[in-house]
C-alpha cells in the first residue's frame, strides 16, 4: 500500500480560529479527516503530523525517507527561511509537494520567496484550506495510478 505523509508546520494547529479572513474556518483536524478519507477511498494510507518546532519537522522528514511514497508539506512560516528543513527535504528520496492555503505570492513581500520550492516536486498555493491539500493529494493519486512517481519531479528521477 502506498503511503503519504501530511506535514504541517507552525500555527497550522490554529486553523479555524487564526485569521479566518485568510485561512477560513476549517480546522486542521477537518482537513486531516478529509485527506485520510480520500486516501482510504483510493487505497492509500495517509498519516498526518503537525509541529510548531523546526527540529521536530526535520526529524519527521528524515524518518519519512523510505517509509513514505510522498509528503504533502505546509511548512508555514518556515517556508521562507528554514534552511534546515530545505536541507532535510533535499537529503531524502521522497518527493515533497509544498502546499499553502493562501497565495503566498499575493501577500507580504517576505512571503513571496520559498526556500523549499527548489527542492520540492511542486508547489500548490492559494486554493484555500481544503482545496490546496486535496489538489496535492489528487496529484499524488494520479502519479501512483499512472506510475509516474518521478516524472517531472525535478528530484531523485
Amino acid at each position: 500500500m502506498h503511503k503519504v505523509l501530511v506535514l504541517n508546520g507552525p500555527n497550522l494547529n490554529m486553523l479555524g480560529t487564526r485569521e479566518p479572513e485568510i485561512y477560513g474556518h476549517t480546522t486542521l483536524q477537518d482537513i486531516e479527516n478529509i485527506l485520510i478519507a480520500r486516501g482510504k477511498e483510493a487505497g492509500v494510507a495517509v498519516d498526518c503530523y503537525q509541529s510548531n518546532h523546526e527540529g521536530d519537522l526535520v526529524d519527521r522528514i528524515q524518518q519519512a525517507n523510505h517509509a513514505y511514497d510522498y509528503i504533502i508539506f505546509n511548512a508555514g512560516a518556515y517556508t521562507h527561511y528554514s534552511i534546515a528543513i530545505r536541507d532535510a527535504i533535499a537529503a531524502i528520496d521522497v518527493p515533497v509537494i509544498e502546499v499553502h492555503i493562501s497565495n503566498i505570492h499575493k501577500r507580504e513581500a517576505f512571503r513571496h520567496t520559498s526556500v523549499l520550492a527548489p527542492v520540492a516536486m511542486g508547489q500548490i498555493c492559494g486554493l484555500g484550506n481544503v482545496e490546496s491539500y486535496l489538489a496535492a493529494l489528487e496529484a499524488i493519486l494520479y502519479k501512483i495510478q499512472h506510475n509516474h512517481e518521478n516524472e517531472g519531479s525535478g528530484k531523485k528521477a
